[in-house]
């Protein structure tokens, strides 16, 4: 039997699940399987009141995160999801499910573009391109919904494969608070401006590009002295 990804604990003393998903959100288990998807909704509306979902995921099958997602959205109680350490990918999906979405203060959050392997030939890899772009259009729904950004910032937040911590996923609206410092986070929720950090690959990468170029009368470095360059760089 394949292991589960996630895990139920119960709190008798306050009447409140806590759904736990740690690791992979693994599609071994859920993509093209239509057991392990009921599994999950049944033990999901197995009980009744508020649940905390704590999230520790590099992400995993977005098909199976956009399920859960809705599953969550769709549950009657407040859903409080509370990121450990990581919500990366698809998690940072299940993420947006969240009433409140706390992160702890040595968290991360990352967000990207989707991805795939396809194999064929030139028409098999436009019809994979176009599945990625509408996938990435379901996910920038969730991230819309909860942030309130314009789908035009969130698509390029996605484009450089935007890593937050939590400070700045709370200043883009990914997150409302920071898990243990109520005073802040209430400060957060009244707009005051925060120091958040952001990593962006795309960023880094022009950044990088703008260096190796000069711009000298707008001509650009010859490929062979790119090359030395880049050598030099790897040493």
């Amino acid at each position: 039997m394949k292991r589960k990804f996630w895990n139920w604990v119960k709190n008798d003393a306050e009447e409140e699940r806590t759904l736990i998903l740690n690791g992979e959100i693994s599609d071994e288990t859920w993509y093209g399987d239509e057991v392990t998807p009921k599994l999950f909704e049944k033990e999901l509306n197995a009980g009744t009141g508020n649940i905390t979902v704590w999230i520790n995921s590099p992400g995993g099958c977005v098909f199976a995160a956009a399920q859960i997602y809705n599953l969550l959205m769709e549950y009657k109680g407040d859903v409080t999801v509370k990121i450990d350490a990581l919500a990366a990918s698809a998690a940072s999906v299940i993420a947006m499910a969240g009433t409140r979405v706390l992160m702890s203060p040595v968290g991360l959050m990352m967000i990207h573009n989707p991805m795939t392997i396809a194999i064929g030939d030139s028409s098999e890899m436009r019809k994979a391109g176009e599945m990625l772009d509408e996938v990435k259009e379901s996910i920038l729904n969730a991230y819309e919904i909860k942030t309130g950004l314009s789908r035009v910032r969130i698509s390029h937040l996605m484009d450089g494969e935007s890593w937050f911590n939590a400070k700045k996923a709370v200043e883009l609206g990914f997150a409302d608070g920071i898990l243990g410092d109520t005073e802040k986070t209430e400060d957060f929720a009244g707009g005051i401006s925060t120091e958040g950090m952001m990593f962006s690959r795309t960023a880094v990468n022009n950044s990088l590009l703008s260096k190796l170029i000069p711009k000298k009368e707008g001509k650009k470095t010859p490929i062979e002295q790119l090359e030395k360059r880049l050598n030099l760089l790897s040493h």
